[in-house]
């Protein structure tokens, strides 16, 4: 895939490069898809978003929607990571090669992918991450991605819990707008101790796993699926903020 110089996709990252287009995008959302297309009753947690400085928002992703909720909630610019497919979306395509969202190959480790979300948190910026790479209406077991980023960038990772996203977009006259809106929770921001940021193997699944009970522990107990069990939980790899 080509992309021009500046973006994700090439190597290199700069803010600059994307910054009037996400401006537009993000006008669109506020005026356009968050008024008739989706409903949020709650955000949460905002606080816990930093002013400033690289972090990694980890969701929980059970509808299409997820990310634009996020982009359109989250303070700052974000720049999520989605399959390949998404740029392929009839219409809603275009959003990600705008936005300059990070295109991943969902088999095998797609390098690129990974040296791209890294160029991305070493300019300063916010990363979306969906550990398990796809939807489920619960937690399942997760790729490595997210805990890799985190282990050799530094970078803090934020969960981000999501509910009642599923059924949007819907236009204000349709059933779903009488149910319960989106719900968005940022969740208090943790980190990979120093002696695990280099961690493989094993050490790299228990900082994954320790990270997934986190999320968690911010979704009700039918979202947790694999993490349902919190008495597992530990934080031998990871450490508050």
């Amino acid at each position: 895939m080509t992309d021009p110089a500046g973006s994700p996709a090439s190597g290199k990252y700069d803010h600059a490069h994307f910054a009037w287009r996400r401006r537009l995008c993000r006008f669109l959302l506020r005026t356009i898809g968050f008024s008739v297309l989706v409903r949020i009753d709650s955000v949460e947690g905002l606080k816990n978003v930093p002013k400033s400085g690289p972090a990694i928002l980890m969701m929980n992703h059970i509808a299409f929607v997820d990310p634009l909720v996020l982009v359109h909630t989250t303070p700052r610019d974000i720049v999520p990571l989605a399959k390949t497919e998404a740029y392929r979306y009839p219409l809603v395509g275009i959003f990600p090669k705008i936005w300059g969202v990070i295109p991943v190959e969902r088999q095998g480790i797609d390098r690129q992918a990974v040296q791209q979300a890294l160029a991305v948190l070493s300019a300063g910026e916010i990363l979306l991450v969906a550990p398990e790479g796809t939807r489920h209406p619960a937690l399942t077991e997760p790729k490595e991605g997210a805990a890799y980023l985190a282990s050799r960038s530094g970078a803090p990772i934020i969960p981000v819990a999501l509910e009642h996203t599923g059924g949007f977009p819907s236009l204000p006259f349709a059933a779903r707008w009488r149910a319960p809106g989106a719900e968005v929770t940022y969740g208090r921001p943790f980190r990979v101790k120093p002696e695990y940021r280099r961690a493989r193997g094993p050490g790299l699944k228990a900082v994954l796993d320790e990270a997934m009970y986190v999320l968690a522990d911010l979704l009700p107990a039918d979202r947790r699926g694999e993490y349902a069990d919190m008495d597992q939980a530990s934080m031998d790899t990871i450490e508050w903020m």
